[in-house]
């Protein structure tokens, strides 16, 4: 396993190592004692989640505030995304700045996001299996978004507006300017 830092503190791309022969491939797409030397982050992931989604579906900016802030570690199992984490931390020299990178079953990168950032995903191929672990669990009332499309962000989610599909819970996150941060 490999860990790059981005410019984002605190941000991490995982890269396992991959043994492949004429059967297929193996890699360990998590190890707590590697992940946490990589990274000097102490975690105990409590909470894995995973989705289905089709071209086009953009998920995100999404976040938990207060004491149920989540960091996460994403992969993508099957298809190709766009990840993108964005920094809300109020005392952070990143603050505001965003980094997106490319997930997807063939490259087998995963990113660590720690707490104090928004999260959002579009889908780039037909299909994708997104699969990531939390270090908190969700909690309702403290779940919190950032429109994304917000203006002051410009964020390039890779394909045109026409073809993004949105929940409409998603539709109605505030502005950047005007979101409840961390």
């Amino acid at each position: 396993m490999n860990a790059k830092k981005t410019r984002l503190k605190g941000c991490f791309v995982i890269e396992p190592t991959v043994f492949k022969d004429k059967r297929g491939y193996f890699f360990e797409s998590f190890n707590n004692k590697q992940f946490q030397e990589l990274t000097k982050f102490k975690t105990a992931f409590v909470q894995d989640n995973q989705s289905y989604s089709t071209k086009g579906v953009l998920r995100g900016l999404h976040y938990q505030t207060g004491k149920y802030a989540q960091a996460k570690l994403i992969r993508v199992i099957k298809g190709k995304v766009l990840d993108v984490a964005l920094d809300i931390r109020k005392n952070s020299k990143t603050f505001g700045e965003y980094i997106a990178l490319e997930l997807s079953e063939e490259n087998k990168k995963q990113i660590f996001i720690p707490k104090g950032f928004a999260h959002g995903f579009i889908v780039l191929s037909d299909t994708a299996i997104f699969s990531y672990k939390c270090d908190n669990y969700y909690n309702k009332a403290s779940e919190a978004g950032i429109i994304y499309n917000d203006k002051d962000l410009n964020i390039n989610w890779q394909l045109p507006e026409e073809q993004i599909i949105i929940s409409e819970k998603d539709k109605i996150l505030p502005h950047f300017k005007n979101a409840k941060l961390v």
